[in-house]
């Protein structure tokens, strides 16, 4: 009985000095391997990779592995990958890059209503400035996009269909490898933003029949400030930073060789230990959301997000007669997130749930609740537990109001 109570009070200690990390969509920890490889380049082995001596090519080498570590990861050649200093860069890069190179073919582009902002305002600046028609198609219930309003969409003036391959804040899946294949036999170039995706779940960019994909660095466990952006050979696209020749003339600037090297190191860890953390991962969150529907029920929990083609990580609930904004406020010990969106002291319901035709109360009761590598079963039933405990302290308060 000691040894428990000793072991609880070492949790409570820990947790009360660090919260609980459930909101790895936002953004992941660096792992120490990756840190550990990082280290040498920042340090004696600073060579620009473009200098033809010792130190040089040194560089070059890392990279050159780096590059092969990604492309492994979604099934890709080396040469189809281009470092970007993250997602947005890559999404930006593949929207207006492909859009600028085949705008004489048309000024048509197809997307979702649930598209991340990266995504949504590269898209809205071709409109504005360049005069481009966008199509925004809806998602149903589970926040899935039907393949056949994709195909329907497309004319001949459509250059390019962008499309998220899981949605950052439900975990839904998108049917990306049917949407290629329409992409493919209409002719159509096909982005997806796989950044949320890569990592977690299996890609291949030739089973998704992509042409360019989206990839970032800080939510697969490597530092924020370095992404990729796969561009399949043959894919027309423009220069989105113009200088001297790096990334094979796609992308100017003297590499950011450290940031590379880490990415490569996680993209590798990934690709080796991706079936373990999916079930591992997969296990922790059902955990978690068992423990709160077995004490609600299902008539105060509500699951967002598709129950079965879902990143396996993510947890996304609304809660009856909850705002999650004020139920994390008052649990301090967990760092989680809602979707909503905070303006001048009012909370707004998510973009994403809203699409999904979710009411503004339900959308508003939302949580996101996103488990990552060092996810603990002691974190998970401590978390549980505080979150039953302030639902309960909220409904006894509104009820007796």
């Amino acid at each position: 009985m000691e040894k428990q109570r000793s072991a609880a009070s070492e949790v409570t200690m820990r947790i009360a000095s660090k919260p609980i990390y459930l909101d790895y969509n936002a953004t992941t920890p660096i792992d120490p391997q990756v840190l550990k490889v990082m280290l040498p380049y920042l340090q004696e082995h600073f060579g620009n990779p473009s200098s033809s001596h010792l130190y040089g090519q040194s560089a070059k080498d890392a990279v050159l592995e780096a590059r092969e570590y990604v492309a492994n990861l979604i099934g890709a050649e080396p040469d189809e990958i281009v470092f970007t200093s993250g997602g947005t860069e890559s999404d930006n890069n593949a929207i207006i890059g492909t859009s600028l190179a085949n705008i004489k073919k048309g000024k048509h582009i197809i997307t979702s209503r649930v598209e991340h902002p990266a995504v949504m305002k590269a898209l809205r600046y071709l409109e504005e400035i360049f005069d481009f028609k966008i199509t925004y198609l809806p998602v149903d219930k589970h926040c899935l996009i039907n393949p056949e309003d994709v195909e329907a969409a497309i004319t001949d003036k459509t250059i390019l269909i962008t499309i998220m391959h899981s949605n950052n804040e439900v975990g839904t899946v998108e049917q990306i490898d049917d949407i290629g294949e329409i992409a493919r036999r209409k002719s159509v170039l096909f982005h997806t933003d796989a950044s949320q995706s890569c990592g977690k779940i299996k890609i291949d960019v030739n089973e998704l029949n992509v042409n360019l994909l989206t990839m970032a660095g800080h939510k697969m466990y490597a530092p924020k400030g370095i992404g990729a952006l796969y561009v399949r050979r043959g894919t027309t696209i423009h220069s989105f930073i113009h200088g001297a020749g790096q990334e094979n003339g796609r992308r100017a600037g003297t590499e950011n060789v450290p940031y590379i090297i880490g990415m490569g190191k996680a993209c590798d860890i990934a690709k080796k230990t991706l079936p373990k953390f999916s079930t591992v991962v997969r296990g922790l969150r059902d955990e978690l959301h068992n423990r709160i529907l077995e004490e609600l029920g299902e008539e105060w929990v509500k699951l967002n997000g598709h129950p079965e083609r879902r990143l396996p990580n993510t947890l996304n609930i609304s809660i009856k007669m909850i705002v999650g904004e004020d139920l994390l406020s008052h649990i301090p010990e967990i760092a989680a997130s809602t979707g909503s969106a905070c303006h001048s002291g009012s909370v707004e319901p998510s973009k994403v749930l809203l699409a999904m035709g979710m009411n503004r109360e339900n959308a508003l009761g939302a949580l996101r609740l996103s488990l990552g590598r060092w996810t603990s079963e002691e974190e998970i039933d401590i978390a549980s537990r505080l979150i039953l405990k302030q639902v309960t302290k909220i409904v006894k308060v509104r009820e007796s109001a």
